[in-house]
């Protein structure tokens, strides 16, 4: 009996883990199509690039939350899981160490900046200054 009691047990937690990995969604994406997900449904823009990359240009309602930070997964916590998060950096490998923190941390919709800023500027999308 007990041994039935943990396979089922055992089967429930290996379903419920493959229900939550379907239940995630995380793109790639070039500059155009991350600008056309924006559109489609605004969700929250993560900068994670250092303040100074920040304050040279970003993307309009970006947040900075500086990846190497000591604080950026409780600053990352605090932001809605369930609401698509946009995330990028200058050429793409810190939004994907990102990426990989929001997805264990249970994030659902992540789109991530393919080539980042510099893929950003060169496809002549528009960049926002601190005034």
């Amino acid at each position: 009996m007990k041994k039935v009691l943990c396979l089922i047990i055992v089967v429930v937690a290996l379903v419920s883990c493959q229900a939550q990995q379907k239940e995630q969604s995380v793109m790639l994406v070039k500059p155009t199509v991350f600008s056309e997900k924006m559109a489609e449904h605004k969700g929250q823009v993560v900068d994670v690039r250092t303040p100074m990359e920040y304050r040279q240009g970003y993307i309009k309602d970006a947040v900075n939350i500086h990846l190497y930070d000591k604080d950026f997964e409780q600053r990352i916590e605090k932001l809605d899981k369930a609401e698509p998060v946009y995330v990028y950096c200058k050429v793409g490998g810190r939004s994907a160490e990102a990426v990989e923190i929001m997805k264990e941390k249970g994030f659902t919709n992540i789109v991530e900046l393919d080539g980042g800023m510099d893929a950003w500027t060169e496809a002549k999308k528009p960049v926002a200054k601190q005034q």
